[in-house]
């Protein structure tokens, strides 16, 4: 993977794509604009004599991709399906439909590694409007010349946290801090979390940290999204990009800050292998805690349960790391299109007009600025179709105030197969059932078992 795709992504949010590549769309190294410029709120695409068979990735947006299938639907007579993959199980569900006569046209890699399975699969997108339409090729996987996957939401993710419980907390006599902002670091977390948890009932709420549920629903947000972190200043500390053999260096810090979602909690730890992404969401919007781990996508679920902007902050996780007061959110994509190459002409054209349709209509735009509450690398959204709100303003404010973005690493793990690893010896540590050190085998020998299996240099 080269390095430039990490370092550019890590500076994609809205503010920064504004500041960085203001001219992007001019730049050497961005694709070349389309010739034409046609007047795309009265000129919706012509009808392709095709279908189009959307495998989504993301069932917080399940029902606005739908909503815009039929959109589409409506204004061009194009049939396009949107099936969602259960959480956790897209590829495992990719494979299943991939077998299948009607496969899907389009679906998606979350990185170089997913893109290393599905490159057979994945047409070549160079002269779609998709990639006209990028702001930089570096939003774009390529193997070679070719352009085989294009990013098109860019996301941050952190410790959300309830504005009005944190500040009733920083009221309250000998609290720890006078004002959220004066977290900057682990050991300055933990102190927050104990004294919450320890004054739980006079704060009114269960804990100070929703459910680190373990199941499939929500697992990911600590076998992936938590687990970015020691692999971050790993690869920052040896001046790399990936591996086939990690460390664990930092995985004492992994043990710290994962000892803190299940102690400073709502729920004995005991009980994690049976809650749910939908627990800890239903705990942060009632109230029930302070911090919950998710990021910019949890926005509409936080809204729709009555949540308001005022209400919602973000910070970063930290986990003891040298120099992490200089530490910002963690920003990046795991979410890059890929047109199935082996399906039908006519199904490939048509999922290049549904795409088109998507980033360049005022109904697409809409749909993926303002109801999913995406931030995108598409030029065609800059003018009015910015995705704002609470947890982006906080992402901005960081990057602002000088701090560093952590790279979502992530997506240079060796497979499904180490999450999953990773996953079962953190729920196994969890229980009681085994010690940490089970966790750093899962990690680090997994990692490498994992990484020859796949063939990962």
């Amino acid at each position: 993977m080269k390095k430039v795709i990490v370092v550019v992504v890590v500076l994609a949010l809205a503010a920064v794509l504004a500041i960085v590549l203001g001219n992007a769309g001019t730049a050497d190294n961005a694709p070349a604009a389309p010739s034409t410029s046609p007047d795309t709120a009265t000129m919706p695409p012509q009808k392709a004599n095709g279908t189009v068979y959307y495998l989504n990735f993301k069932p917080e947006q399940a029902a606005q991709w739908e909503e815009l299938a039929r959109q589409y639907q409506a204004k061009t007579g194009a049939l396009v399906t949107v099936v969602t993959a259960a959480s956790g199980n897209y590829e495992t569900t990719l494979r299943s439909e991939m077998e299948k006569a009607d496969a899907p046209t389009l679906f998606q890699v979350n990185g170089p590694i997913g893109l290393r399975v599905w490159k057979e699969y994945c047409l070549d997108l160079k002269d779609t409007a998709l990639y006209q339409h990028l702001k930089n090729e570096e939003f774009a996987l390529k193997d070679g010349d070719a352009v085989l996957a294009v990013a098109y939401v860019i996301e941050t993710y952190g410790l959300i946290y309830n504005k009005a419980l944190l500040n009733r907390y920083c009221g309250m006599t000998d609290a720890v801090i006078a004002s959220p902002d004066e977290i900057n670091s682990f050991q300055t977390l933990k102190a927050v979390a104990d004294d919450i948890q320890a004054r739980r009932d006079e704060l009114g709420v269960k804990g100070a940290f929703t459910s680190a549920g373990l199941d499939s629903s929500s697992d990911w947000r600590f076998k992936t999204h938590l687990a970015n972190l020691p692999v971050y200043y790993e690869y920052k500390a040896e001046g790399i990009d990936s591996t086939a053999a990690i460390k664990g260096t930092y995985l004492d810090g992994y043990k710290k800050i994962f000892d803190l979602y299940i102690t400073d909690a709502t729920c004995a730890p005991s009980l994690l292998g049976a809650k749910t992404m939908e627990d800890a969401l239903a705990e942060f919007t009632l109230g029930e805690a302070v911090f919950f781990q998710n990021g910019t996508w949890a926005y509409a679920d936080c809204i729709a349960a009555g949540m308001k902007d005022e209400d919602l902050g973000m910070l970063p996780i930290y986990i003891g790391a040298e120099g992490e007061e200089q530490q910002g959110l963690c920003t990046g994509s795991e979410n890059y299109w890929c047109i199935n190459k082996k399906a039908k002409q006519g199904n490939i054209e048509a999922t290049k007009a549904f795409l088109e349709w998507v980033i360049t209509s005022d109904e697409g735009r809409e749909m993926l600025a303002n109801e999913m509450g995406f931030v995108t690398p598409f030029r065609t959204f800059d003018e009015g179709y910015a995705a704002t709100n609470a947890l982006l303003k906080d992402a901005d404010r960081f990057i602002a105030d000088g701090k560093t973005p952590v790279s979502w690493t992530f997506t240079t793990m060796p497979s499904e197969e180490w999450k999953n690893g990773v996953g079962a010896a953190l729920l196994e540590y969890a229980q009681g059932a085994q010690p940490w050190s089970t966790v750093e085998a899962a990690f680090v020998e997994g990692w490498a078992k994992e990484s020859a299996a796949v063939g990962q240099p």
